[in-house]
């Protein structure tokens, strides 16, 4: 029987639509709420519904007690289409 091959698990999330997303929490903690801290946090997860991040804050919410002030995302894809540039003129070969 021929072995079936499997592409890197990695490359198979990127073609589902994974990428790199980056999280920046700001939180005040109970006993200090004048002051805004920060804690970041690189991962990959899927826009727009970033479903890992939701999962992460909803732990938040429940087991930590710092309150969220706001999060900030950005996310990048890994996986784009081509870059196409035009030739104005070819140039021949003699």
């Amino acid at each position: 029987m021929p072995s079936v091959r499997v592409s890197d698990p990695q490359f198979q999330k990127m073609l589902a639509g994974y990428g790199v997303t980056f999280a920046e929490i700001l939180y005040r903690l109970p006993d200090h709420p004048a002051l805004l801290q920060t804690f970041s946090w690189q991962f990959d997860d899927i826009a727009p519904r970033y479903p890992r991040l939701k999962r992460f804050l909803d732990h938040w919410e429940r087991e930590v007690e710092a309150d969220i002030h706001s999060v900030r995302i950005m996310h990048q894809g890994l996986i784009k289409p081509q870059e196409i540039r035009f030739v104005r003129e070819l140039g021949h070969l003699h």
